[in-house]
């Protein structure tokens, strides 16, 4: 007990503090999502966002105060989509025999990606900037940023929409796909990737490790894309 009260006082006083809560946070969100059998609705990324913005919301805690600590976990980001070509490289067979209409998907899905979001915005009279910073809102968190801010959008708001988009997709992809009785998990994978980047690929690997190949690839593909089609289309909205 006294070794307890002496590593949280110790934990206290270092920005080491938030890094230990936020591991703690989604052991918490990913022991719910078990107990749930992986519910979509108990998407563990979901979860811990909701419990920890709660927790800083609680102790009054200022965001550059939490990500102090937690940096370290934003810094894994890179890592984490580098690792990403580790179960690529071991279905490499299985992707080179899905490469022509996985390109096909990915143009489709990039191009009604951001059509969507500039129609939509435009047609509710959305302010400019914003749906700039809407555009990109398919792609990894780090590449809508530098896009919206290089296209005068605002790349802070455009993160939220990334997060909103993908805690959306995360949630849906899965009764979406068997709703439409789509079974072939490369299929299942890619549509997870391409349109919820990041939590989409985190809970097709949750489903399975094809699905998760698949969407880690197109993860890092419509990325790739968007950063092309995206300056196109902003101005074709001016």
């Amino acid at each position: 007990m006294t070794g307890d009260f002496a590593l949280w006082v110790y934990l206290s006083r270092t920005p080491l503090l938030w890094l230990t809560v936020t591991l703690m946070v989604y052991a918490v969100a990913d022991r719910i999502a078990t107990a749930t059998n992986r519910h979509p609705l108990a998407n563990p990324v979901v979860v811990a966002i909701i419990l920890m913005a709660c927790v800083l919301k609680l102790t009054g805690t200022p965001y550059p105060t939490y990500f102090e600590g937690a940096q370290f976990v934003h810094f894994l980001l890179g890592p984490a989509t580098v690792a990403l070509a580790i179960p690529l490289y071991e279905y490499r067979a299985t992707v080179i025999r899905s490469l022509a209409p996985m390109l096909a998907a990915l143009v489709v899905g990039s191009v009604v990606a951001l059509i969507s979001a500039i129609t939509l915005g435009s047609a509710f009279g959305i302010p400019h900037d914003v749906i700039v910073a809407l555009v990109p809102k398919s792609v990894t968190t780090g590449v809508a940023m530098g896009i919206a801010q290089n296209l005068g959008g605002d790349p802070t708001l455009a993160a939220v929409l990334v997060m909103l988009t993908g805690m959306t997709g995360g949630i849906l992809v899965t009764p979406l796909m068997n709703l439409l009785r789509i079974r072939d998990m490369r299929a299942r994978g890619f549509a997870a990737g391409l349109a919820a980047h990041g939590v989409g690929t985190a809970r097709a690997f949750q489903v399975n490790e094809v699905a998760g190949a698949f969407a880690g690839i197109a993860l890092g593909l419509n990325a790739f894309i968007t950063a092309i089609l995206a300056p196109l289309a902003v101005t074709f909205l001016r």
